[in-house]
């Protein structure tokens, strides 16, 4: 008797949870027309590059339609990285720990020094052009972590100051929620747009966004180094 009472009450939450869904204007009209702004796709297609002069129109809307959104993105990364790091963390004297890893060939070494450079200024490109193509700040964050990984399982004695993470970290958190309340003072609503717009598709456009995706980019790179650095060591007698 139970599950038939489980089952009828799931049958009616999904019954209103799809008819709630079904009055939402998603996507196209009743007529077809994806760009009426009787939509939700509509309004961002009309407005999002006329309003932030932003090409990326996904840009736009992360980062300055539901800017809230993408802050709690940011924590939640961040809490993440902190609970994995309370975790893992271990006192140690320096010098007590190598990485989890057999000596490289010369071929990969010299591999890894030549690509590491370009890995980094990959992700530093996709992150400060994500305004104007596909990507931003997680993506080129995530790519100079990649660089960076590349670099530690090559090299047993390339070392990573988790100092300096710290303050690139804290620096860019500190960075991305400090625009967002100037543009609460100025404006009146979080991570308001108070620079100027420029003009679309110039590298210097789009008021605050560009500025907000190097700061998340900046922040996701040093939380992912210092996660992958912590997981490839291990204590000298696990060895």
């Amino acid at each position: 008797m139970r599950k038939f009472i489980v089952i009828g009450l799931l049958a009616i939450i999904g019954y209103h949870l799809i008819g709630a869904f079904n009055d939402i204007p998603f996507g196209e009209n009743r007529m077809g027309n994806p760009a009426d702004e009787s939509t939700v796709a509509g309004y961002y297609l009309n407005n999002t590059v006329p309003k932030t002069q932003v090409a990326n129109v996904i840009t736009a809307i992360v980062v300055n339609y539901r800017g809230f959104d993408t802050l709690g993105e940011v924590t939640v990364l961040f809490l993440a990285v902190t609970g994995l790091g309370s975790i893992l963390f271990r006192r140690k004297e320096e010098g007590e720990v190598d990485r989890i890893q057999l000596s490289a060939s010369p071929l990969i070494n010299a591999g890894a020094k030549l690509l590491y450079p370009l890995i980094v200024l990959l992700g530093i490109y996709v992150f400060i052009h994500g305004h104007l193509t596909p990507g931003g700040g997680f993506q080129g964050g995530a790519i100079i972590a990649t660089g960076f990984l590349l670099m530690m399982i090559s090299y047993r004695d390339f070392k990573v100051s988790h100092g300096k993470l710290a303050w690139v970290e804290s620096l860019a958190g500190i960075t991305f929620v400090s625009l967002g309340f100037w543009g609460l003072f100025t404006g009146g609503t979080f991570l308001e747009n108070f620079l100027p717009n420029g003009e679309v598709n110039h590298l210097i456009s789009g008021g605050i966004i560009p500025i907000i995706y190097i700061a998340v980019g900046l922040k996701v790179a040093a939380e992912l180094i210092g996660v992958l650095d912590t997981l490839l060591k291990i204590k000298p007698e696990q060895k």
